[in-house]
């Protein structure tokens, strides 16, 4: 008693256009087959990451980068006048 049978087939096909309407039966199936190719490509570690990678590298290269930084000066964290330091309780 699944859904080998034609007739149950049709029967859900009839009930989901009557819930959600013509409209919307096709941005489901483009927002399901979306998120399951992208769940697939998480599972095989490829897909959206290779490719953002590739197009963020830099074109500048390492001597341009680092003569650009410029050091910066640390600065020391005073705590208030006047209150006593408390200890985070766990």
């Amino acid at each position: 008693m699944g859904l080998d049978n034609p007739i149950h087939i049709a029967f859900l096909l009839i009930l989901l256009l009557l819930v959600f309407g013509a409209k919307r039966l096709p941005e489901m199936g483009r927002s399901l087959g979306t998120g399951m190719r992208g769940f697939k490509e998480s599972l095989n570690g490829e897909g959206i990451h290779s490719s953002l990678t590739a197009q963020q590298q830099p074109s500048t290269t390492a001597a341009d980068a680092s003569a650009a930084v410029e050091p910066v000066a640390a600065v020391p964290v005073v705590a208030p006048a006047g209150e006593p330091e408390v200890p985070f309780a766990a």
